[in-house]
């Protein structure tokens, strides 16, 4: 075994493991898993140039940086569509800039290649015991679901793919329930590490603020049925107690990706729901996934957003289409917006 300086990078897909416990690197005869954190240096610099720490301070990356990574899927249409190996490989991809890591199955050809990563061996603990972030919880809700149990107000924000505007529109949501005098907590549900979406949750106003990495899961990508309402029920349960407050949860993707897909199927995700923000690039998206939304999953949201409603022309388009109101992410009228999600 070799040892691990103490001031080494240690990427915010790692969030459920204690520093200490981080101590030596060794190469072991074991197939990789989602959430085995490993050793590596960069090998050659590609799409991402910078390494999100625990911290969420970014790091600058240069050839043979040295950094604790973490093993995960990824599905990303505007980036990598990415596997864990199925076995041990000297050099794999960096597929986000949480500091995942696996094998690129495809790419968007609107970026680079992966930056690569060649990997000196599994980090493991003082007794040689290979260190893996879904042996961590950060989040141990007190009560467990019960009939007529009484919960805060569910606002979930999704929408018709990545980079839509969802994050963006919780935030939103959050800053005006928060300026209205209303608690709110905030969640993201799905998706890859990153913690800049809830960090933004909370700089608009979120009391509190979780993701599935508080689980342990560096993405939700592959996850089974039971594994992501884990995910949602143990979220729901620490941050939604109290029927006074309101719980904003955005999803990741589009309503069509796997996951998102899956948990809107889901009949106690279903009954949680108070009000539906859905998010679209442009108008034309917004129509065929309102459409989607409720032939689907019987889903009507309450208001659109997302970047269309940044677009005057958009709005236009989609006025002779539906009556949803649009909920103006960018102008931040706390007044309209609470009218819209209370």
């Amino acid at each position: 075994m070799h040892s691990i300086r103490h001031k080494c990078i240690i990427p915010s897909a790692a969030y459920t493991i204690p520093h200490p416990r981080i101590r030596f690197h060794c190469a072991l005869d074991k197939a990789p898993e989602a959430g085995d954190l490993v050793f590596g240096e960069v090998s050659g610099l590609g799409q991402h140039k910078f390494l999100e720490n625990v911290s969420s301070r970014l790091h600058a990356l240069n050839d043979r940086t040295h950094a604790v990574f973490v093993f995960g899927n990824r599905y990303a249409p505007d980036y990598y569509e990415a596997f864990v190996p199925e076995r041990w490989q000297d050099e794999v991809d960096l597929i986000a800039q949480s500091g995942i890591v696996g094998v690129a199955a495809s790419r968007n050809d609107r970026v680079a290649d992966p930056t690569r990563i060649r990997l000196l061996g599994y980090v493991c603990d003082r007794n040689g015991e290979v260190l893996n972030t879904r042996r961590g919880n950060l989040l141990r809700p007190r009560r467990t679901y019960r009939e007529g149990m009484k919960r805060a107000r569910l606002i979930l924000c999704i929408g018709t793919s990545m980079n839509s505007g969802k994050s963006h529109a919780a935030a939103a949501c959050c800053y005006a329930l928060s300026s209205m005098g209303r608690k709110v907590r905030a969640a993201k549900a799905t998706g890859t590490a990153c913690h800049k979406d809830i960090l933004l949750m909370q700089d608009n106003g979120a009391d509190h603020v979780a993701d599935f990495t508080y689980l342990g899961h560096p993405t939700t990508y592959m996850l089974s049925r039971d594994e992501l309402m884990e995910i949602f029920t143990t979220i729901d349960l620490k941050y939604g107690n109290n029927p006074a407050n309101y719980l904003v949860v955005e999803l990741a993707d589009g309503i069509l990706q796997r996951e998102t897909a899956m948990l809107l199927r889901e009949p106690l995700v279903l009954e949680r729901i108070h009000k539906v923000v859905f998010c679209a690039q442009d108008a034309f998206g917004a129509i065929g996934g309102v459409r989607v939304l409720r032939e689907r999953f019987g889903l009507v949201p309450a208001a659109i957003s997302g970047v269309c409603s940044s677009s005057p022309l958009a709005l236009r388009e989609l006025s002779e289409f539906t009556d949803i109101p649009v909920l103006y992410s960018a102008q931040r009228d706390y007044k309209a917006i609470y009218s819209l999600i209370r």
